[in-house]
Parts: C-alpha cells; sequence; structure tokens
C-alpha cells in the first residue's frame, strides 16, 4: 500500500469517527432538551418535548463557520459590555468553555463558544448556537441573570453556569462536583492573574 493509500484510508477513518462523534452529540442533544422540557417546562420554555426535539434537531443541523480569533475577541468584548459583565470575566468563561471554539460541542450537548445547552438557547432565542454574536449575547445574559439572583456571588453564579441553578440551591453553593469545583476555581483563578 502507498503512502498516499495510507493517508486516504487513515483520513477516512477520522472522518467516519468525527462523523459518528457528531451524530452521538446531536442525539445526546436532542435527549436532554426533550428531558429538560419533560420535567421542568415552565422553567424554560412553554414548548411541548415535540416542539422542542423539533427545535433541538433543525439546531443542530446548522453548520458551524469559525471567523478569526481577533473576531472572536471582540464580539466577547462587545457581549460583556452589552451585559454589563467585565470582559475578563467573559473571556475565562470562553477560555474554560470552548477556548474561543464557536464550533465546540460537548458530549451532554452543549454547543458553541459559552457551552449553551438546548434549553438555554430556546430560553433566550438562539437560533443558531455556533453564530458567536448569538451565543455569547445569550451566555453573557444568563451569567447576568445568575449574578443578580446570587446577589453578585460570582462563585454562586459560576456554579450555576456550570451546574444549574437547581444544583447550587440543593448544595447551597458550588456543588461537590470535581468538575464544577474545577470549573469554578479556574476561572477565579484566571481572573485574579488579570
Amino acid at each position: 500500500m502507498s503512502a498516499a493509500h495510507a493517508a486516504d484510508a487513515d483520513y477516512s477513518a477520522a472522518r467516519a469517527q468525527q462523523l459518528a462523534s457528531v451524530l452521538q452529540q446531536r442525539a445526546s442533544a436532542r435527549a436532554q432538551a426533550a428531558a429538560v422540557a419533560s420535567q421542568h417546562p415552565a422553567a424554560y420554555v412553554s414548548s411541548s418535548p415535540t416542539q422542542m426535539a423539533r427545535w433541538t434537531q433543525a439546531v443542530s443541523d446548522i453548520p458551524c463557520v469559525s471567523p478569526s480569533v481577533g473576531q472572536i475577541r471582540d464580539i466577547v468584548d462587545d457581549g460583556a459590555r452589552r451585559t454589563g459583565i467585565d470582559a475578563n470575566l467573559v473571556h475565562a468563561v470562553v477560555r474554560k468553555e470552548s477556548a474561543y471554539n464557536p464550533c465546540a460541542t460537548s458530549i451532554k450537548g452543549a454547543q458553541g463558544l459559552m457551552q449553551l445547552m438546548p434549553s438555554v438557547q430556546m430560553q433566550f432565542g438562539v437560533t443558531n448556537p455556533y453564530d458567536p454574536r448569538q451565543n455569547v449575547d445569550a451566555g453573557t445574559r444568563l451569567l447576568k441573570q445568575l449574578i443578580d439572583q446570587y446577589g453578585g456571588d460570582l462563585t454562586r453564579a459560576l456554579g450555576a453556569y456550570n451546574a444549574g441553578p437547581g444544583r447550587v440551591e440543593q448544595f447551597g453553593g458550588v456543588p461537590p462536583y470535581p468538575e464544577t469545583m474545577h470549573y469554578v476555581s479556574g476561572i477565579l483563578e484566571d481572573l485574579t492573574q488579570k
């Protein structure tokens, strides 16, 4: 087998693996959206689980086009300015959530720069979670809402951004999940270095 055929085979295998991963992520997003809608429909949206599943499917079929890192930084700065949040905080969240990758999709179904779950996308009217402007607009509005909800307590707000407000209420603060504790401490540490 020549080097070219080997490279083509490697590329094809990697592409098939990537496609399988994307399909799994989309299925996860649809399942989570349906679960959220069925358990807490009033807390997020007034849509039925069927409507939410259709919306999630439509959103998951949107291709992602990534602008330059400089453009993304400007979008993040603008989102911070519009919501009145410290730009360093929003940049720290974006770095932690997606490493400035607007095409990022987690295995749990979170999408885009600020890793918005489908229920949050619906709550803030996001039609394309991979559009950096829409994603940052919704993410900064959510973050501002959480900061206000917790009276400026950034630790709790970040815990709620990562694990959800219900978990923060359940545990009376940052949930004792290693991922969430690492998330909050990482962002706070990032902010102290600025």
